[in-house]
């Protein structure tokens, strides 16, 4: 929603798409008179793969920037006990997101022109024992989205892998973060207006993130395998 109200600031009409899309009439009121901006609402189900074309079809007009924030945290240890756990979470960060930006893809690809945006996770850059399910998921999107970057990059057609830490948002209601290391949700969708009016591939949110997951990925598997991060 954050992202909503940024890119409405900026002029883009709005299109929100979600499960129970009416149970957003309250925000797409504040958008509309906010910014003076059209808003829509459209019902999608990220895990409903068989009615993505419909859903694509059904915007009416294609929007020139599309978002993907659809994600899942979940339970590490529930995941690990319960197969049907761990796919929920597989699909929910990367089926579901990957299935709807590729069929938007090829519609954006027709038009010649468009900017698409998968917000994925660093937490996908490696995996660690506390969280490795949804972390294989979030890293399969990451390279989803870098293969698609490469496809489309002499289409017109511009992809921004988008890599946050740790967000104030439900997914992450009730966790013990670190505040230093917490953004807020504003953050991220200046940092996504920035990106795409720039043009760039792969961005951290915040910049501490980008070293964090450096180190992380060059200790030695020998130590590695001691942590428990």
């Amino acid at each position: 929603m954050a992202v909503a109200h940024k890119l409405a600031s900026m002029g883009h009409p709005i299109q929100l798409a979600a499960r129970g899309a009416n149970s957003l009439l309250a925000d797409k009121t504040n958008i509309e008179l906010r910014y003076n901006v059209t808003v829509t609402l459209h019902e999608f189900d990220a895990l409903a793969l068989d009615t993505h074309d419909a859903f694509v079809a059904g915007l009416g007009e294609l929007p020139q920037i599309a978002v993907c924030a659809v994600g899942l945290l979940g339970d590490q240890y529930q995941a690990e006990q319960d197969v049907q756990v761990a796919s929920l979470i597989v699909r929910s960060n990367f089926e579901g997101p990957a299935s709807i930006l590729g069929v938007l893809a090829n519609h954006f690809e027709k038009r010649g022109s468009g900017i698409l945006v998968g917000i994925s996770s660093v937490a996908g850059e490696r995996g660690r024992a506390t969280n490795y399910v949804y972390g294989s998921a979030k890293a399969g999107f990451t390279a989803f989205l870098s293969g698609l970057r490469n496809r489309l990059a002499r289409k017109g057609i511009h992809v921004l892998t988008v890599l946050p830490g740790f967000v104030a948002t439900r997914m992450t209601e009730g966790l013990d973060l670190p505040a230093t290391l917490t953004t807020q949700p504003s953050r991220v969708a200046e940092a996504i207006a920035h990106a795409c009016k720039r043009k760039k591939n792969v961005i951290y949110v915040g910049r501490v993130w980008w070293l964090i997951t450096f180190v992380i990925r060059r200790i030695p598997e020998a130590l590695f395998k001691r942590l428990r991060i």
